[in-house]
């Protein structure tokens, strides 16, 4: 029996003799089906075929974990140091040596949270080896393609994870959308860590909202004032997206609201 990895969105699915029919993640309007039809792996043939974790300190107490080659949709996963135990945001599909080591040293996952389905990987092979909750918001239930007594559904508008980080459920992208409020980020000036369900833009002084990136169907207008309005009460100087290059690395939270603004205008709102 193998836990199979879809290749295009990288997400892990529940035990098999035979790989899954089809990827519902893939096959949905917001990801794609590659070129080739569906494909997959697992943990053990990545390794095989040389796959390796890479770790990077973005600032204090947060540590960047990603993958080379670039896999699936190319995302890293950020660690936070907490005196309430360590936090891993979002999620990557490969788990191996260098990652393990690299997190035992820093204390290891007291909780696993992620933004929307796309970042869902092995989710529940990192909560297994570190003995790690994961927090999902529940109106993205359905997209859990590996279910496991390990994951809490949590609903409503915000979930604090400890006092100074909260899950904030801003939808678009997906219903369940969520992002992370980390107040002591930034040396004390906040940081907000957000998959791209708020995406950095290639140009970081800005960024973008989306219903799906690859196949570039945009939010509606209703859609970006509302995720705009909903994240105005939490201060935040800098903005991590989903991989490594993707931060807005000062006056972030200006740049949510003249991205969001630009959006409008450009809708003709």
């Amino acid at each position: 029996m193998d836990t199979w990895i879809c290749v295009t969105c990288g997400v892990q699915f529940a035990s098999s003799e035979e790989p899954p029919h089809g990827c519902p993640i893939s096959e949905d309007e917001r990801e794609y089906v590659g070129d080739n039809g569906q494909q997959w792996t697992t943990q053990a043939k990545m390794y095989a075929d040389g796959f390796r974790n890479v770790i990077r300190e973005h600032e204090l107490h947060l540590t960047g974990i990603g993958i080379e080659p670039s896999f699936a949709i190319g995302q890293r996963a950020l660690l936070i140091q907490s005196e309430e135990g360590n936090i891993l945001w979002d999620c990557i599909s490969y788990l191996g040596d260098e990652a393990i080591a690299a997190i035992e040293r820093l204390g290891g996952i007291k909780a696993i949270a992620i933004s929307h389905p796309h970042l869902y990987s092995s989710m529940v092979e990192w909560s297994k080896h570190f003995d790690a909750q994961i927090y999902l918001h529940e109106t993205d239930r359905a997209w859990v393609m590996r279910p496991s007594e390990r994951i809490a559904f949590w609903s409503g508008e915000t979930f604090p994870l400890t006092h100074n980080l909260q899950l904030i459920r801003l939808g678009g992208h997906f219903p369940g959308s969520t992002v992370l409020h980390w107040k002591g980020g930034a040396n004390g000036r906040g940081c907000l860590l957000t998959g791209d369900t708020i995406a950095v833009a290639m140009d970081r002084r800005w960024v973008s909202f989306m219903y799906s990136y690859p196949n570039m169907i945009p939010l509606p207008a209703s859609e970006v004032s509302r995720i705009c309005n909903a994240i105005m009460p939490y201060d935040f100087e800098r903005l991590y997206g989903g991989w490594f290059d993707s931060l807005v690395v000062e006056d972030a939270k200006n740049a949510v609201i003249r991205s969001a603004d630009r959006y409008l205008r450009a809708l003709g709102m």
